[in-house]
């Protein structure tokens, strides 16, 4: 049982990094002319962060994803490497 939880968790960040070194290239591919559509896709989360003013502390909460067609790719290699691990 423990083994399957490992492998669940190990999924999770292989799908992770892949988003997020699939960004990254993305990203740099948009400044390269014939790369640009890498780096086409949406931003979607809260556009203003919701604020809980408690009189003591004050809590900001945000999330913002931006995913592009790089990262889609990245997250599929990842789950590809991992099947293949």
């Amino acid at each position: 049982m423990a083994t399957r939880d490992k492998n669940i968790w190990i999924l999770i960040v292989f799908i992770l990094s892949g988003l997020v070194i699939g960004g990254l290239l993305g990203e740099l591919a948009s400044k390269v002319d014939f790369l640009w559509w890498l780096s086409y896709g949406n931003e979607f989360g809260f556009t203003n962060p919701v604020i809980l003013d408690l009189n003591i502390v004050k809590l900001t909460f945000a999330l913002q994803l931006k995913i592009n067609i790089a990262s889609i790719v990245g997250m599929a290699i990842a789950i590809f490497i991992y099947r293949k691990v």
